[in-house]
């Protein structure tokens, strides 16, 4: 199979490529379990593609359940350099309202419950997050968005708050995720971005607003109903989107800081690791 240097993690509404031709079904076993689901691989206008539905088809899998680390070891293994992760969030402010999509390029953390990172257990890393969002992939996405549709308001930047969930905020902890000056609240972007720059991945994501969680005085809480019925209104973007994307990565290639990541950050010399170790650096490696 040629290599898919092109992923796509598929957030809620977005469980499949519509346009992938030649799609073939790949059930990948990693050191870190097995995927949310059968990574689909094939051709969008002649360029290799490499599909998965981070919460599984039928959206399965809890945002506490989704395995990050399996997820993103499978795409790497199958070839994967530039990743693009699709999906939904709140506003965090006024300005910023359901239906519009945001760029993050920088993230909060708030998780607690989720393996993230590949190393430990005899092999030390510390990649630098300073800057987790490729800034060239970041980019083309964002000229993906708009010449999808020049109606949209995209927001070029912002500031993502990734929290444990299932459960949406209590009213207290929206106002202080508003006041950290965050713009968006979500519930998967995280360790999924800091296991991409481990796996030397390009990442960049388009968040795709859908309430304004629950901080809003005169606004609807969100409920799942909610966020739902206004993501499946830009599901169909999405989909537009990706294929836009696709075609301006693949004719640019650009290079990305991701791509020698570790390079500056593996602290553990190779033949001081175990086989079966160093074995799975060394994907991470290529």
């Amino acid at each position: 199979m040629t290599q898919a240097r092109i992923g796509i993690l598929g957030g809620s509404g977005l469980y499949q490529m519509d346009a992938l031709t030649n799609p073939k079904e790949h059930r990948v076993t990693t050191p870190y379990g097995t995927p949310s689901d059968a990574i689909v691989t094939g051709d969008i206008h002649g360029v290799p593609v490499a599909f998965l539905a981070r919460h599984g088809r039928g959206h399965r899998l809890l945002p506490g359940e989704v395995p990050y680390a399996a997820n993103i070891f499978a795409l790497k293994s199958l070839g994967v350099r530039y990743l693009l992760s699709f999906s939904a969030v709140g506003s965090l402010k006024e300005e910023i309202a359901p239906l519009d999509m945001l760029l993050p390029d920088q993230y909060i953390d708030m998780t607690r419950q989720r393996r993230n990172t590949f190393f430990g257990g005899g092999a030390v890393a510390h990649v630098s997050m300073a800057e987790p969002v490729c800034s060239a992939l970041h980019g083309l996405l964002a000229d993906a968005v708009l010449a999808t549709d020049s109606t949209l308001k995209l927001h070029r930047k912002g500031t993502y708050v990734c929290m444990e969930g299932p459960q949406f905020s209590t009213l207290a902890e929206s106002h202080w995720y508003r006041s950290m000056n965050a713009d968006v609240i979500g519930m998967t972007n995280m360790p999924e971005a800091k296991l991409a720059r481990e796996a030397q991945m390009a990442y960049a994501s388009l968040a795709m607003v859908t309430d304004f969680d629950c901080w809003h005085p005169k606004e609807a809480h969100v409920n799942a109903n909610m966020a739902l019925q206004n993501l499946m209104q830009n599901a169909e973007r999405a989909q537009r989107i990706a294929l836009s994307a696709i075609g301006l990565i693949a004719n640019a290639q650009p290079d990305s800081m991701a791509h020698t990541a570790l390079q500056q950050s593996l602290v553990t010399p190779l033949d001081a690791m175990s086989d079966a170790l160093k074995e799975t650096v060394e994907v991470l490696l290529r």
